[in-house]
């Protein structure tokens, strides 16, 4: 199930990130790799999460390779180390919905809000470059912790892609 897509205003916000550039077959590594050594990292620097874990989609390469970061928002930012990093979600107009389903319905429910952009006339804040889409930010914030809720049907991920000015 998929909520309708909607557009907000969202403030910026500084968030911790681990960056990896991975195939598509290779979208496990950022969430086994990289969520582990975020939150390890940020207990080390004393630093509490503020809401849900995410994607953040920089560069999107569908028959090659895509740029993204394993993030989670923060109250402050720390120092940078270990492969961790600060920086700061950009504030502004975002398209946005809600899948509640397991994540392989994420390309699907992707596939329906782009196109539903195109229909309403909007533009993604990204550039076309010859080595992918180049995205200002766009998220998949997983809402659902997985190891609290094991049915995949319930659980809820929210897709937030930021729209140009």
């Amino acid at each position: 199930m998929l909520t309708l897509p909607t557009i907000i205003d969202r403030p910026e916000q500084t968030y911790a990130y681990v960056t990896y550039t991975v195939r598509m077959d290779q979208m496990q590594t950022p969430a086994d790799q990289g969520f582990p050594k975020l939150f390890g990292y940020l207990a080390q620097q004393g630093i509490e999460p503020i809401a849900a874990p995410f994607f953040n989609y920089r560069r999107i390469d569908m028959e090659n390779t895509h740029d993204v970061g394993a993030g989670v928002p923060v109250a402050r930012a720390g120092d940078d180390g270990e492969g961790v990093r600060f920086g700061t979600l950009p504030s502004g107009r975002y398209v946005t919905l809600e899948w509640h389903g397991h994540y392989d319905g994420l390309m699907q429910t992707t596939a329906m809000l782009i196109g539903w952009i195109r229909l309403v006339g909007e533009k993604f804040d990204m550039r076309e470059e010859v080595d992918g889409d180049h995205f200002a930010c766009r998220l998949e914030i997983y809402e659902t912790d997985p190891s609290r809720e094991p049915d995949p049907e319930k659980w809820v991920t929210t897709l937030a892609f930021k729209l140009a000015d």
